[in-house]
């Protein structure tokens, strides 16, 4: 299985403060910006590019049921999870089972820009929220 680096997540409270902070200071350009209430998820997310590198920002819109404003909350803002893309995500996630590596089953979604992801469970990655991701309209 190849694995390649995929957005990383990050935890911020302020999200338009740091959107300034990556366009204006690092360059990048904001690529898109959107909310999702689904459950589970509750956050505001901006999608920027760093020199053909992605970064997801994720701020929290319910600080009761959002898992960005409980990470906030126990750990701080900051660096919330890795991505990693892999090219089909159904093999990836056989191949974790057979390793003894667990996911957080109600993590498996499809986002808006059609990108399948699960989150593998902390307790078996050393605690780094790891989470896999395919597009499934690119096979």
């Amino acid at each position: 299985m190849e694995y390649e680096l995929d957005p990383i997540g990050i935890a911020v409270r302020r999200i338009e403060d740091s959107i300034s902070f990556y366009t204006t200071v690092l360059g990048g350009r904001l690529l898109d910006r959107y909310r999702s209430e689904a459950p589970g998820v509750e956050s505001e997310i901006a999608i920027i590019e760093v020199n053909g590198s992605r970064i997801e920002l994720l701020s929290p819109t319910n600080n009761t049921t959002s898992p960005i404003a409980r990470f906030i909350k126990q750990k701080g803002k900051g660096v919330h999870h890795i991505a990693y893309h892999v090219h089909d995500l159904d093999a990836a996630l056989s191949e974790l089972k057979s390793k003894g590596i667990r996911t957080l089953e109600d993590t498996l979604r499809i986002n808006k820009h059609g990108r399948r992801l699960i989150y593998l469970n902390p307790a078996d990655t050393d605690g780094t929220i790891i989470e896999y991701c395919d597009y499934p309209e690119t096979k």
